[in-house]
């Protein structure tokens, strides 16, 4: 091994500088190491008041400060005698490592308050408060697919530039209405012309191109002019929407899947299952065992810090089935490893003949 001499640099303040080193995950090296310039892109996102991310196009990193037990010397070769001696140009005691996280698409509720897009609200967009896409896409925390991701799932429009989340009610008339003009105007759901529904819902019930059009990319595959349907996606969002009445006063679950079934209509009533709504119910049994009811309980308005989720939901019920309470944790949860982390350390798991079931760590007070 060779030999070097280390002396601290008496150089000006122009050849000293401060350093971070940021360990990357082997993903994010591949990345980078075989990545063309447009794939390789990396931003640092986040607010002055927030701890920042770093996204991909495709994924979020917390940056999270380390402590080394040893210091970390930054040296540069001696102009002089390069071969012979390097100069300390900074002492390190951290570094920065990268770790997966959800995206913090939870701000877009916050932000986008009463900016909700309902029929007939054309008129009152000139008075309303505006955030527009660019806005939100440099602000908020997640990589290019998890935002637009999040819009989707969060059923928001991008109207004119700006967002725009739809009213639940109006988007279920939409739908309801495409399913309907399927059947009478003898269309197929796996390759239907947009255009056609297009024009019908803009002619018959003034909806927007724009809208009809985004909606109907949230609920299905649009590709060479066809929409192919997403039936589960389109059956589910009608369920919840009548399920989002019974939130204070559950519905026999009986009566639900005939409403249910009412609404989508005989061709797709084979379709309605529980299973879809998963997430966003709770079922219970009466008192004395006989009827069933569900009571509309969305993950989505739970709170996001993972000790508080886990507080509501065992202040909702004592005990939950490993199947039921899994589905409340899918939007704080990276993986189904974090996940079972995160049940590990805030829930205990008990077996019996009727499987796993999991309860606090401590008692809460209802």
């Amino acid at each position: 091994m060779s030999e070097l001499d280390l002396r601290l640099s008496t150089a000006t303040a122009q050849d000293t500088g401060s350093y971070r080193l940021l360990e990357l995950p082997s993903e994010l090296c591949q990345i980078i190491e075989s990545a063309s310039e447009k794939t390789a892109s990396l931003f640092i996102k986040g607010h002055p008041t927030e701890d920042a991310v770093l996204c991909t196009l495709e994924k979020t990193y917390a940056v999270r400060s380390v402590v080394l037990s040893n210091t970390v010397l930054v040296v540069t070769p001696s102009r002089s005698d390069p071969g012979g001696t390097v100069h300390i140009r900074d002492q390190l005691h951290e570094i920065l490592e990268l770790v997966p996280v959800v995206p913090k698409l939870h701000k877009l509720s916050i932000l986008l308050r009463d900016m909700e897009y309902d029929e007939g609200d054309e008129d009152k967009q000139a008075t309303m408060p505006k955030y527009s896409y660019e806005q939100a896409r440099s602000e908020i925390q997640a990589s290019e697919a998890e935002f637009a991701r999040g819009l989707k799932e969060r059923r928001i429009l991008v109207l004119e530039g700006q967002l725009r989340p739809i009213a639940p009610a109006h988007l279920s008339t939409i739908l309801e209405l495409l399913l309907n003009y399927l059947i009478s105007l003898s269309l197929s759901h796996q390759a239907a012309p947009i255009e056609e529904l297009v024009s019908v819902l803009a002619d018959e019930h003034e909806i927007p191109r724009a809208v009809s059009k985004q909606v109907m990319s949230w609920f299905g595959d649009v590709k060479e002019g066809l929409w192919k349907m997403d039936v589960d996606a389109v059956i589910r969002e009608l369920g919840v929407g009548i399920l989002r009445h019974h939130r204070h006063n559950p519905i026999s679950e009986n009566e639900f899947l005939k409403k249910w079934k009412n609404v989508v209509g005989d061709t797709f009533e084979c379709s309605v299952k529980l299973s879809l709504l998963s997430g966003d119910y709770l079922r219970n049994l009466s008192s004395i065992g006989e009827e069933v009811t569900l009571t509309y309980f969305p993950s989505s308005t739970l709170p996001v810090d993972p000790a508080a989720r886990f507080v509501e939901l065992f202040l909702t019920r004592q005990r939950w089935k490993h199947e039921e309470i899994q589905h409340f944790l899918l939007d704080i949860a990276v993986n189904s490893k974090e996940r079972d982390k995160l049940l590990l350390k805030h829930a205990r798991a008990l077996t019996d003949t009727e499987g796993v079931w999991y309860t606090a760590r401590v008692s809460y007070n209802n």
